[in-house]
């Protein structure tokens, strides 16, 4: 399916691999070893989901991209921070990322955890030192980012996620692992816009809200469905590696049938509540639809 916003994404790729690349130290910068880690763990490929969801979100809002630049930067900081410390051997021990050895292999797993470490307070600077944001905007962006990233977002998701495996979890249960694992940066991606838009109502932003919550949840879905058709190149990892390591996923917990019509019902929900926003919903609802009906 293509649209004007599909054709606007390597513009956006392109953009934040430059702010990417501008606000990583230089690999000959001392201590070389951590900034090169640092290097590989970001620009080392990926389909920069998250801040096309920020760019996408800022486009519905008519929000100009410099105002998203800041946090789009620092959310995709903060999702590499957060795949080099899933890699780990103490997390899921993956020897591969998007088809490349995944950074404790490169380098050695002390480098890693201290580049992952180094990434999440750069992710906060690329929020604090951007001067096109306001004072408000600023503190408004990082509590965001903290919230999506603490241990009620994504590293509270990853410790569930942990301490599931092999366990019988609900499907209400399953859900709010996911919420926090994979659906608060999801959330923050599109919010973003939201908390540096002017005028936007309080139905506007309840909508945004539900959209995001939605396309989190069908998001880690489609993952699972991937995880067991074939290998997915979203997070690198051999086919079926969630089921040997007896990781709940939807899929195993309440099969593929399931899995398949709860994601397209998510998916219809939070298009659905795009519906309500009263302004031109098309690039998040196409890149909606990019993320959860991928194939790989």
């Amino acid at each position: 399916m293509t649209s004007p916003f599909a054709e606007r994404m390597p513009l956006y790729t392109d953009r934040i691999q430059q702010r990417l690349d501008e606000i990583l130290p230089n690999a000959d910068t001392a201590p070389e070893r951590l900034h090169a880690a640092m290097r590989y763990a970001v620009l080392n490929g990926g389909k920069r989901i998250r801040p096309l969801l920020a760019y996408a979100s800022s486009e519905c809002l008519q929000v100009p991209p410099e105002s998203v630049d800041a946090a789009a930067t620092a959310i995709e900081l903060m999702h590499a921070f957060s795949l080099v410390h899933d890699d780990l051997p103490a997390m899921d021990d993956d020897d591969l990322r998007r088809g490349k050895p995944t950074l404790h292999r490169k380098f050695d797993e002390a480098t890693a955890i201290l580049a992952a470490d180094a990434l999440q307070p750069l992710a906060f600077t690329a929020i604090s030192g951007d001067e096109t944001l306001s004072a408000a905007q600023a503190v408004d962006l990082t509590r965001l980012l903290a919230a999506a990233c603490g241990s009620l977002g994504m590293t509270g998701g990853q410790s569930i996620d942990l301490l599931s495996e092999g366990q019988p979890l609900s499907m209400t249960e399953l859900e709010h692992m996911y919420r926090l694992k994979t659906g608060a940066l999801i959330h923050a991606s599109v919010m973003s816009a939201a908390y540096v838009a002017n005028g936007i109502t309080p139905e506007q932003k309840r909508c945004l809200e539900h959209f995001a919550q939605s396309l989190g949840l069908a998001f880690q879905i489609r993952d699972d469905i991937l995880d067991v058709e074939g290998e997915t190149q979203v997070i690198g990892k051999p086919a079926g590696s969630d089921e040997r390591r007896n990781k709940a996923t939807f899929p195993a917990l309440f099969g593929m049938d399931a899995a398949l019509a709860r994601c397209n019902e998510l998916l219809r929900q939070g298009l659905d509540s795009l519906k309500r926003l009263e302004c031109d919903h098309e690039p998040l609802q196409w890149l909606a639809h990019y993320m959860v009906d991928r194939a790989k």
